[in-house]
């Protein structure tokens, strides 16, 4: 840029081009090196944050210990073991920041522009194309720390997470670089000529990694079986619920509530007194202990509600305590039959009369109404339904249960029309292909329509068609005969040629009002 054929002039403010975008890379990367600086501050501070949750746990891991050592002896020793790994590890690290840091100023400790030389690392891990020997002391630090926390896990699935974690944090395989072929060493990858404050930012990540870990192995350990007074566990507490009684209606108000119920056997009573409707219940006959639970095996006995009544009792400091039991249960009869319902099949039709069967199990039939727009009462439950417009009805049932209470129940059901009726000629729907017929029959044969695999038995009467042989003019037919035109138009059709019956016009006996849908065409061949 500044050389070539130019004048002296111009060489000169090449050259201060130059030197202008120089500058400008440096205060970008002294920009770039404060970022990494301040980075490295807020891992620190989150540092702290973890280290301090970490004691606590272990202060209360020890304290458990104290006070149950059948239990939490042996939890004891792993996390003390997971503890020694990571303050080996963390103490190897920070010895590394504070060599690095031994190489700035007193005064340039929190100057992160001036961080920005690689000697330090480049020198102390690394000797030309391979591993120094602090290098090797490096990558052996931080394969003892992964092999170690992931021998101590074990195969526990509750740990696989951290596990999988642990492998995929410190893992120490090639690396290949974007735009590479060539695989890299790891710590090469990684420390390898960068500035000395994003290298000292990295080795505060390691040791976030290793704080995070070992409160997330702390955490998990806390929990379950052997942390019941640190944690909840699904295994030693069940919710229970609880009813003023055994059975609700339909539509009524329900007022239970939902407790919480400790279920392992450190809480299971000493024994107890229980009654099943006034029947003392007896121990290992009527019901046995099991997890802090009382397991009854008696009999349901009559249709009917029951009741059991009595106390359980807990020896605490040597004085019994009693818990009062107060439950009841309704026992049904069993049912003969099923109900099967097509729930896609709630459907009624428009044009016809739907038979409904309206009811409420146990109301009788005259405490029992149905009612909606075009719903008319037979007897004994019995209803027709003559839906209007619109796509849906809403049929509700009513009724008033013995205790005075009156209940209602509401049932969707779609609106369809009937679906498009068939023509027929001598009862032939001819859906196979065209009705191969005599002559003289066509002549004298009805026109006729029918609804193939429809619910309701209809009787449709044809009132008119049209009628054509090719070549001929379309005749208008009025009823469901051939007229004198039509058989006129008939006796020109040659032997085999297939004549049209279309444009048929029917009515629903007794509901001569509905327009039903268009009726597909019959096709007749002629025999002869």
């Amino acid at each position: 840029m500044a050389g070539g054929k130019l004048s002296p002039r111009q060489k000169m403010i090449n050259l201060m081009y130059l030197v202008f975008i120089a500058m400008l890379a440096l205060n970008m990367s002294k920009e770039v090196l404060s970022a990494f600086g301040l980075l490295e501050e807020k891992i620190t501070e989150a540092n702290v944050a973890t280290d301090k949750r970490n004691d606590a746990f272990m202060a209360n891991l020890v304290t458990k210990a104290a006070d149950e050592p059948q239990k939490y002896a042996d939890l004891q020793e792993k996390a003390n073991t997971i503890k020694t790994l990571s303050d080996d590890l963390d103490d190897y690290i920070e010895s590394i920041k504070s060599g690095m840091m031994g190489t700035v100023g007193a005064d340039d400790q929190d100057n992160y522009e001036v961080q920005d030389k690689p000697d330090y690392l480049d020198t102390k891990f690394f000797k030309g194309d391979i591993l120094s020997k602090d290098g090797l002391v490096f990558q052996s630090n931080m394969l003892a720390y992964r092999d170690g926390i992931v021998a101590e896990l074990g195969d526990d699935e509750n740990y696989s997470n951290i596990k999988e974690a642990v492998n995929k944090q410190f893992s120490l395989n090639p690396v290949t670089p974007r735009g590479k072929k060539k695989e890299k060493d790891a710590i090469m990858y990684h420390f390898e000529g960068f500035p000395m404050v994003a290298s000292k930012t990295k080795m505060t990540q390691i040791q976030a990694n290793v704080k995070t870990i070992q409160n997330e192995i702390l955490s998990t350990m806390l929990r379950g079986e052997q942390a019941a007074s640190l944690s909840m566990s699904t295994e030693n507490y069940s919710t229970l619920l609880e009813t003023p009684k055994s059975a609700y209606y339909a539509g009524e108000n329900f007022d239970g509530a939902i407790v919480l119920g400790r279920v392992d056997e450190e809480t299971k009573p000493d024994r107890a007194e229980i009654t099943l409707d006034g029947r003392t219940l007896v121990e290992g006959t009527d019901y046995t202990f099991e997890g802090g639970r009382v397991k009854l095996n008696v009999s349901a006995g009559s249709p009917g509600d029951h009741t059991l009544e009595g106390k359980l009792i807990f020896k605490q400091d040597g004085a019994e305590t009693e818990v009062p039991v107060n439950r009841s249960f309704a026992t049904i009869s069993k049912p003969n039959a099923a109900v099967i319902a097509a729930d896609k099949m709630n459907v009624v039709y428009r044009g016809v009369d739907n038979p409904m069967t309206i009811s409420i199990p146990g109301i009788p039939d005259n405490k029992v109404s149905g009612s909606a727009t075009g719903l008319s009462k037979g007897s004994k439950g019995k209803y027709i339904m003559r839906p209007g417009k619109g796509r849906e009805v809403i049929i509700t049932a009513s009724g008033t249960l013995p205790d005075g209470v009156r209940i209602s129940t509401p049932g969707k059901f779609r609106i369809k029309d009937i679906p498009r009726p068939t023509g027929t000629i001598r009862g032939e729907d001819g859906n196979g292909g065209p009705v191969r017929m005599q002559r003289q029959g066509l002549e004298i044969s009805s026109i006729g329509a029918m609804l193939l695999d429809f619910d309701f038995d209809l009787n449709l009467n044809v009132t008119g068609f049209s009628f054509k042989v090719a070549g001929q003019p379309t005749v208008k037919v009025s009823g469901s005969k051939l007229n004198a035109q039509a058989i006129s138009a008939l006796k020109r059709a040659k032997r085999g040629e297939t004549v049209q019956i279309f444009d048929i016009n029917a009515k629903i006996s007794g509901n001569s009002s509905y327009k039903l849908p268009r009726i597909t065409p019959v096709f007749v061949e002629l025999a002869n």
